[in-house]
């Protein structure tokens, strides 16, 4: 059939493949308004040229980085209260996130017993309202008591609403839900990763967010969240399973109004309807700065990087102290360069890891950014347990808490949401934590890699650009 058909043919062919390749990336990434890493725009377009049969296809299905999102507003029409708030909150707003909202009852989990019984408390004291999110809901016996509870608010009258991710559930085996829905409840996942992803989003992004709202329209209103997803690990462990260490929270009062807003956003994306639009500022019933947090909603549907660039604003802000928890240290090297800059210019920088990971690949990616980072006269600490908290304490003025890791992925890819803390009081409860929990780690002793070792971490951190 291809009888005749010489090399200079189908070199021509190629060439040609490989240019209408390169040529559709550049458009989408223009016309999608991608604003795309220069590191990871490099990487793609060398992954084109040199498989373009792969590389394009790929691109396709998991290239998108930002969907369609509103403008950002100009300065002058930000909140009154911008002219005299501390820098978080002045970058928060400027970041198109909400006013600080006023709470109360803050409960920091100390450990994963605690973190449980919150969270069945909060369910059982549910009267009207659940919206429950997660990555992982496990087929294990947490995962199974927390549809149980559900069910049984479900056939009480409360309304219940789970969103659970696509590829997450997958990873942890799909959880049986078809009670949930014979009770009443309802249930989506959210861009489903083998089903219709050109129509709801890019096979590539994800809903990393972890959120319990109750009752949110109600006197009793109530949101339990952090970094611990629904399964047996991330809470005591059983006979098979140790149990991880990670940092959840619970609180009350109007700022749990600003959760369930984010809830009904990517309730209605997973739906396939337009996004909503959230509340005037008014609505949030603002509080003293000094009184209140905000919800940082970060992710392909937000104007900027937003935990991204508040955690770069922080790194240049910082005058004594950042502390900074997650399990995954793949920064980017404008974050890097930030927080090495800051430990050399005396602030005091402490990164605290887990030895080794539940993902070997990230353990190889963050050797290259733990060395600059210690050689820069940070301090970096390896735990001994799978530690899988997400935590950032800036000086004495903000703790940042929620879902996000100090990776690529979940700055720049995934649907993440994070809590920004003004009050001393929570700031010092944070700090307190990290203190704990780096009471049993051992400093990090950077040491020089070989040439297969370099060559490798450079791989895997030239792959990771799409993972």
């Amino acid at each position: 059939m291809f009888h005749g058909l010489t090399p200079a043919y189908w070199l021509t062919l190629h060439g040609l493949v490989s240019a209408l390749a390169v040529l559709t990336y550049v458009i989408a990434s223009h016309v999608m308004h991608q604003r795309r890493h220069p590191t990871a725009a490099i990487a793609w377009v060398l992954f084109i040229l040199l498989m373009p049969y792969v590389a394009l296809p790929a691109f396709l299905l998991f290239g998108s980085r930002k969907r369609a999102r509103p403008d950002a507003l100009p300065i002058a029409t930000l909140s009154s209260i911008y002219a005299t708030a501390s820098w978080p909150v002045q970058t928060i707003l400027t970041l198109q996130q909400p006013e600080p909202a006023a709470y109360r009852e803050f409960t920091l989990h100390a450990d994963g017993k605690q973190a449980l019984n919150a969270l069945w408390d909060t369910l059982d004291g549910a009267q009207h309202t659940v919206d429950l999110c997660t990555f992982i809901l496990g087929r294990d016996e947490i995962g199974e008591a927390v549809i149980e509870r559900l069910c049984a608010k479900a056939r009480a009258g409360v309304k219940v609403r789970l969103l659970l991710d696509g590829l997450g559930s997958l990873m942890a085996g799909r959880p049986r839900l078809r009670s949930l829905t014979d009770c009443g409840g309802e249930f989506l996942l959210f861009v489903p990763p083998l089903h219709s992803p050109f129509k709801k989003g890019r096979s590539n992004l994800r809903d990393h967010r972890k959120l319990l709202v109750v009752d949110a329209a109600q006197d009793g209103q109530r949101v339990w969240c952090g970094g611990r997803n629904l399964a047996v690990e991330y809470f005591e462990g059983n006979a098979e399973t140790a149990a991880w260490h990670d940092l959840t929270f619970d609180l009350r009062g109007p700022l749990v109004v600003q959760a369930h807003a984010l809830f009904e956003h990517d309730w209605a994306f997973a739906r396939g309807r337009p996004y909503l639009a959230l509340p005037p500022p008014a609505t949030w019933l603002p509080a003293p700065e000094s009184a209140g947090a905000q919800l940082i909603a970060s992710g392909p549907d937000q104007v900027d990087d937003t935990v991204y660039s508040l955690l770069v604003t922080a790194a240049y802000r910082a005058q004594t102290r950042m502390a900074l928890v997650t399990p995954y240290f793949v920064p980017d090297s404008a974050l890097l360069l930030a927080l090495c800059l800051a430990a050399r210019r005396g602030v005091t920088v402490d990164l605290l890891i887990p030895a080794r990971s539940n993902h070997r690949m990230s353990d190889v990616a963050r050797n290259r950014a733990l060395r600059t980072l210690a050689g820069a006269g940070a301090r970096v600490w390896l735990a001994p347990q799978m530690l899988h908290a997400k935590l950032a304490v800036i000086d004495d003025v903000l703790a940042l808490a929620g879902s996000a890791n100090l990776d690529s992925r979940s700055l720049f890819l995934n649907y993440e949401l994070m809590f920004a803390f003004h009050s001393a009081t929570e700031i010092q409860q944070f700090g307190e934590w990290f203190e704990r929990e780096r009471t049993s780690a051992v400093a990090y002793v950077a040491d020089r890699p070989g040439l297969l070792r370099d060559v490798a971490e450079g791989a895997v951190l030239w792959a990771g650009f799409q993972l």
